[in-house]
């Protein structure tokens, strides 16, 4: 198996998160992950057990909603169960809210003594078993109106890292389209799309609500409908242009008016002193050719 494993993002919420990760690997004890739907809690989950000295051992992964409650108690407490599979390693417990919660009281043993009964045998057996859980949902109010146990809670919240959400760490998404970009034309051998500026700024502006699986997601999608083409706004999805048409920041007329003309010197003299005296430079801040600006510098009299 391959230990390493990349976690895309520069931005300080995604760094903290690895930074708690690195901590919580080179210890033993139960973790919960927790973050919203599309946030990365499998990866990091993977991550940690990579990070850990079990990661030559099984990971393995239960996850509660897909399976039916009857049948989760042999999977995960029976012979050939889950916890048996995941001897020495670490077990994920996926959406642990959705446990049932006779099942959570079961875990809870488990946690504090590595002891579990085995439903079919009745006997006691140990499984030295690493677990974490991951959640989408706040544990805090399933457990105040009786869907999660206090015991539970407060045996698995002993270490808890809490994942951002795409729009808390936005400064992230054009890296993580780069990652995507280069895997998939490295999957497919087929050059990845390039995006207008005008497409990027409402790539910039959406909240992604979907996440980094969303934003996966859309590089997939973009690279099979526009493969080594250019994407203009108008190519993104409803969704996207819908919601960031009025995040973008744009200049509104003011009910008093305004003078066009001290508005336009006023950004030209930003312009200069931004780009440090750079007449080429402060020209594209402003969206000009050199000749238009330096007509503009003589007509208002400017001198820098």
């Amino acid at each position: 198996m391959e230990h390493t494993l990349k976690i895309v993002g520069e931005s300080p919420a995604i760094q903290e998160a690895l930074r708690a990760a690195d901590l919580v690997a080179a210890t033993n004890v139960p973790v919960l992950i927790n973050g919203g739907n599309g946030t990365g809690k499998d990866l990091f989950a993977h991550y940690v057990h990579l990070q850990s000295k079990r990661k030559n051992r099984s990971f393995i992964t239960i996850n509660c909603t897909a399976i039916s409650s009857h049948l989760i108690e042999p999977l995960l407490f029976g012979k050939n169960g889950y916890l048996q599979k995941a001897f020495h390693g670490t077990l994920l417990i996926k959406e642990i809210s959705e446990l049932p919660i006779k099942l959570q009281s079961k875990l809870q043993f488990f946690l504090e003594t590595n002891e579990v009964i085995d439903p079919d045998s009745g006997y006691t057996k140990m499984y030295d078993v690493r677990v974490i859980a991951s959640t989408s949902k706040d544990l805090r109010k399933e457990m105040a109106i009786g869907r999660f146990k206090p015991d539970l809670f407060y045996q698995l919240n002993n270490i808890t890292l809490e994942l951002p959400s795409l729009e808390a760490r936005k400064e992230d998404v054009f890296l993580l389209m780069d990652f995507f970009n280069r895997r998939l034309v490295k999957k497919k051998h087929q050059p990845s799309p390039d995006y207008t500026k005008e497409a990027l700024k409402h790539l910039s502006a959406y909240h992604w609500p979907g996440n980094v699986r969303e934003l996966q997601n859309f590089c997939e999608r973009m690279s099979i409908l526009f493969s080594g083409e250019k994407v203009k706004a108008t190519h993104l999805p409803p969704e996207v242009t819908k919601y960031s048409q009025n995040k973008i920041s744009t200049f509104f007329l003011p009910a008093t008016g305004i003078k066009l003309e001290q508005v336009e010197v006023d950004l030209i003299q930003q312009a200069l002193q931004n780009s440090m005296g750079n007449k080429s430079h402060a020209a594209r801040l402003l969206g000009l050719t050199r000749d238009t600006f330096l007509y503009r510098l003589k007509k208002y009299s400017i001198d820098y």
